[in-house]
């Protein structure tokens, strides 16, 4: 059976730093000088400027410089995660102002279609004479003019009589 690490040979990543992610809550293990150093970079920071704080009380300069610069490097790293934060923080805010300003645009011209439609003469109703009660005084002439015309009923034409099949002669 094969080991998990030969199936990853075509893993390109494997050196890189991570991209995305969380890096300043992800947890580190840092070699330095004292041994292992494990924790988030900030805890990695606290760390190692007690340890530098040791050494220059111990009189110890090369190593205090050592942790110095160890202190350093993940004060950079914390430094460029939090800015990417920001950065990515800040993006979402002005993506999410501009959704928000394109909705207010959209519910501004629906109203606004409401507004004209609801006001425009020809989509407005129009007052039935015969089924709303008018409080008028009907004249007669009004009442001739609202009565429709007597039909006069159709006269129908008779029809031709039909014409009986031609005999054929043997």
């Amino acid at each position: 059976m094969r080991s998990s690490k030969s199936r990853s040979r075509g893993n390109k990543n494997r050196n890189t730093r991570p991209s995305g992610g969380n890096i300043i809550n992800r947890v580190f293990d840092s070699s330095g000088p004292d041994g292992k150093v494990r924790g988030t970079p900030q805890q990695i920071i606290e760390k190692y400027n007690q340890l530098h704080r040791d050494a220059v009380l111990s009189g110890d300069r090369v190593d205090a410089e050592n942790f110095a610069q160890h202190a350093e490097h993940y004060t950079r790293l914390l430094a460029e995660a939090t800015r990417e934060v920001e950065a990515k923080r800040e993006e979402q805010e002005a993506q999410n102002r501009e959704r928000q300003a394109e909705r207010d645009r959209e519910r501004q011209e629906r109203l606004k279609a409401q507004e004209e439609a609801a006001n425009d003469p020809a989509n407005m109703e129009q007052p039935r004479e015969r089924d709303e009660p008018s409080h008028l005084v009907e004249t007669p002439e009004a009442a001739q003019e609202v009565q429709p015309k007597p039909r006069k009923p159709r006269q129908r034409k008779p029809r031709p009589p039909a014409d009986p099949a031609p005999e054929v002669a043997e």
